[in-house]
């Protein structure tokens, strides 16, 4: 990965003006395609599978009047009037009239029609009158809304002074949640961050307009997605807000990479190649990890849930894209401007904040146990309010005060009561009833005498009289437990409807799916957590070669998710701070949020600990000292993750005050994750439990090391390309330096050997044990447990052990019927180094001479010559085989107590 990266960062720097004009181009035409093709963004909460959602389809089939888009207007008259007073009768209806002949409006039903009861307040003060619409709850046109309102206000006005009149309804639903000015203070803080960190006004730039780039790059993805398919109207904004902060976030890591490696004399083309390749495996790492566990929202199999995380991981991935790319391009562009000038002011600089970082991760590592105590009993006791996190679909009692919806929700819950704002609808079969009136009828008065129930306002068979629909207005608002509570009862006495009137009932509406919805995902947080707490074990093992760095990650996010639940419902389910947090509603938090917040924060999370551990684990791997290796590594990366981090918390943080109720609790959520992950948990508890465990955090199984894949985030590979890429500086087809190989056991088998083998040699390896094989496969790129500098037909070893077993042919003599056909096949092929193992092994005479010949002169079609490396026990038995010129022997000592374990072969 990262020598594929490195020449992507010198590619770039070649090519660096045609970069920007192709994402310039492609933001044009993906901008240009979402103007003429969106369909704009809608909210359909559709759960496969549910009840809810699969007796409103058939609702919407037989009785499709019940379920377009709503809208209510409450009115109350003067003081002293009455709703069924004449000239107020005259009045709304004279407005039912006329609403009644717009295109597109279902059904206009008066308080006072004798098919509907309820509607009229018990003072006979104030009536609702609802309005079916037969427009999508999203796609209701302005010119709609607006005409309503005028009415509205007419009727309030002929009604006369103390009137009142207030319409609303899913029709006046925000679409698309507005940006306001906070969002820009986010970004003016990032900036401000940037400075501080990089002291150059060019560098602290650069990450904002790949940011803007990438943000405007995946919103006309997420409007063109439109045309194919409903897009949750929180989208765009989750993708505004997701991208905006990794994207910065990532190109924060490789311009500062840069910047070091300037300061430190590198070129400018050679520093941009290693900042893309070094800094760029981690970002690449950290953005796999986001995406994934975004794309892990399939879990609870809803629709609109896994859109939205397939458009969040889209996002993600062109912040990634425009990373890698067109931060090298602007670098490149930038040239010398970015090399620091001022070298001792800004090293005093870079002390200052060195001291501070060395200062606090000595202090939390100096009694590591006391740290570690601390740190979870304060987490812990930030989780306690996670006890009253209750998740439902906000309704129009979420949205600010004083617009129509929220306006007309709380006139009603007041004057009606707030089941009013939450009606139930229940469908009932009557298509085989002799009595089908009967039968909606009895099923409507065992509702109504049911606990919880205030009232049934409507109960009638739909126009082709083959299905009974029943209004059940609950005695709580939609959010409330009791309204669950009563819907699981209305299913419950399904079997006794099913046997006393010969059909059963279902139970739908916005309320019922919206508890679906919440008891679905509710139940989806357990698979959903194991798979990404699973993953990170994997990811983390494979990444630092551990066992406990990946438990200790693991448990600290899950001590982050912890107190990031228990935030959002001190906040937005007790009540508290909502006045400085504009939080216009208290109760429950979009039922979305938890698995939401645990996709997105488990990547974030894993984004810190790679950048802070790997670091430490380098040092480890430098000197082996625990302690030293914590406390370099530490200071060496804690600036630019309190960077990294504080830029992450200011983004969420703008979408708090002026966010969109749905984005509200994310955002606000997401902020206090990030400053809990990032501060407490791995700058202040990591460091602890390094230091607690010392050597003993780099310990891996044996037995899982041989199975796991091993990922180089860090760019060590690539270093120790560019360490030896002059090396050897001639035409050997092997050059070995110090070459070991060990078993899969960490035992080494073979130790200590330098070998120079140039084209058309041979190479005689004499062993009496299998160390000649063990070298024979690792000079092959058979095995990867290879250290020490290996250049094998021009590629360095392990890296490119692939590319080597191509190049390579192995015979093993003692199991090859026919090893001198195996050979010719091989340099038929093109093969210029061919790997004997056990040669004194063959006993036929024609083998041995047919082999000898090749040995003695061997070439390839094109005229290169063909060198080989053998290997033998008895040197008696090679003799005749070996050519008296060309010949190199070497002898390697068996060590019998070494081989305890086996080659592991690639």
């Amino acid at each position: 990965m990262s020598s594929l990266l490195y020449r992507l960062g010198r590619a770039v720097v070649r090519t660096r003006a045609w970069v920007l004009v192709a994402w310039l181009a492609l933001l044009a035409v993906l901008g240009g395609g979402a103007l003429v093709f969106q369909q704009g963004m809608q909210t359909s909460l559709e759960i496969p599978g549910a009840e809810s959602q699969e007796a409103l389809d058939h609702l919407n089939n037989v009785f499709p009047q019940m379920t377009g888009s709503r809208a209510q207007m409450v009115f109350t008259v003067p003081e002293g009037e009455h709703v069924d007073d004449p000239q107020v009768r005259e009045a709304f209806e004279g407005l039912i009239d006329r609403v009644s002949e717009w295109d597109g409006v279902g059904t206009v039903m008066s308080p006072l029609d004798e098919l509907v009861a309820n509607q009229v307040s018990e003072d006979r003060r104030t009536g609702i009158i609802n309005m079916q619409f037969d427009f999508p709850p999203l796609d209701v046109p302005d010119q709609v809304k607006n005409d309503l309102l005028a009415e509205a206000q007419a009727l309030e006005a002929e009604l006369g002074p103390g009137a009142s009149v207030h319409v609303g309804g899913d029709i006046y639903a925000n679409a698309m949640p507005e940006l306001g000015a906070t969002e820009a203070v986010g970004v003016v803080v990032a900036l401000m961050v940037l400075l501080l960190l990089l002291r150059s006004l060019i560098a602290a730039v650069m990450p904002l307009v790949t940011a803007f780039v990438g943000v405007g790059v995946s919103m006309t993805i997420v409007l063109l997605t439109t045309a194919f398919t409903e897009v949750s109207s929180a989208a765009p904004m989750l993708g505004m807000m997701l991208g905006l902060a990794v994207g910065i976030d990532y190109s924060l890591f490789i311009v500062s990479r840069h910047r070091e490696q300037l300061a430190a004399g590198v070129g400018v083309t050679e520093s941009i190649a290693r900042s893309v390749a070094t800094a760029g495996s981690a970002v690449i790492f950290a953005g796999m990890t986001v995406i994934i566990a975004l794309l892990a929202l399939a879990v609870p199999g809803i629709t609109f849930l896994t859109t939205m995380g397939v458009l969040a991981g889209v996002s993600i991935a062109i912040g990634v894209a425009v990373a890698l790319t067109i931060i090298p391009a602007l670098l490149s562009f930038a040239g010398e401007r970015l090399r620091p000038t001022k070298v001792r002011r800004r090293r005093r600089q870079r002390r200052a904040r060195r001291s501070f970082a060395l200062a606090w991760v000595r202090g939390v590592t100096k009694a590591p146990l006391v740290t570690i105590v601390v740190v979870i009993a304060g987490l812990g006791l930030c989780t306690l309010p996670m006890a009253d996190l209750k998740l439902s679909v906000p309704d129009a009692g979420s949205q600010p005060v004083g617009t129509p919806a929220r306006d007309t929700y709380d006139h009603i819950a007041a004057e009606f009561g707030p089941g009013f704002n939450s009606p139930l609808m229940v469908t009932t079969d009557i298509i085989g009833s002799t009595d089908p009136l009967g039968q909606v009828n009895g099923i409507a008065d065992e509702i109504r005498a049911m606990p919880g129930v205030a009232a049934v306002p409507m109960a009638t068979p739909n126009p082709t009289i083959d299905t009974g629909i029943i209004q059940v207005v609950p005695t709580t608002g939609g959010e409330a437990d009791e309204t669950a509570d009563l819907v699981h009862r209305l299913r419950a006495m399904s079997p006794h409807f099913e046997e006393e009137y010969g059909a059963g009932i279902a139970v739908t509406g916005v309320t019922a799916i919206g508890i679906d919805l919440s008891e679905k995902l509710f139940d989806a947080l357990l698979p959903f957590a194991v798979i990404v707490v699973g993953l990170t074990l994997v990811l983390l093992a494979m990444v630092f070669r551990s066992v406990w760095v990946p438990v200790k990650a693991a448990l600290g996010y899950l001590l982050s998710v912890g107190a990031t639940f228990g935030a959002v419902a001190f906040v937005f389910n007790q009540g508290h701070l909502t006045g400085p947090l504009n939080v216009s509603h208290v109760g429950g938090v979009i039922s979305f949020m938890p698995i939401l917040l645990m996709a997105i924060l488990f990547g974030l999370a894993m984004d810190y600990e790679v950048f802070l551990v790997s670091r430490m684990r380098e040092e480890y791997s430098h000197h082996g000292d625990a302690k030293r290796a914590i406390e370099s590594g530490f200071t060496n990366v804690a600036p630019v993750v309190v960077a990294a981090a504080v830029i992450m918390i200011s983004v969420f943080a703008a979408f708090v005050p002026h966010g969109d109720s749905n984005i509200k609790p994310i955002a606000f959520g997401l902020a206090v994750g990030v400053f809990v992950d990032a501060f407490v948990v791995r700058m202040t508890l990591v460091p602890a439990v390094m230091a607690l465990l010392g050597d003993k955090a780099w310990w891996l199984p044996r037995w899982l090391a041989r199975r796991l894949p091993s990922l180089d985030v860090e760019g060590e590979a690539l270093q120790h390309e560019l360490r030896l890429a002059d090396w050897p500086g001639n035409d050997e087809v092997v050059s070995a330096r110090g070459l070991s190989v060990h078993d899969d056991r960490g035992e080494q088998v073979v130790g200590g050997v330098d070998i120079h083998l140039h084209p058309g040699g041979v190479l005689a390896v004499e062993s009496e044990s299998d160390a000649g094989s063990a070298l024979l496969h690792a000079l092959g790129g058979r095995v990867r447990t290879v250290r020490g500098d290996v250049r094998v037909a021009g590629m360095l070893l392990p890296q490119r052990a692939r590319a080597v077993r191509s190049r390579t042919a192995l015979v093993q003599c003692r199991t090859s019927e026919a090893p001198a056909v195996e050979v010719r096949r091989a340099i038929a092929d093109g093969v210029r180094l061919v790997l004997l193992d056990e040669v004194d092994s063959i006993a036929d005479s024609q083998q041995r001479h047919e082999l000898a010949y090749l040995l003695t002169s061997s070439s390839t079609p094109d005229g290169a010559p063909v060198s080989f490396v053998l290997t033998y026990t008895n040197p008696g038995l090679v003799a005749d085989l070996l050519p008296d010129h060309r010949v190199d022997v070497l002898r390697l000592s068996a060590r019998p107590a070494l081989f305890a374990g086996r080659l592991q072969e690639v």
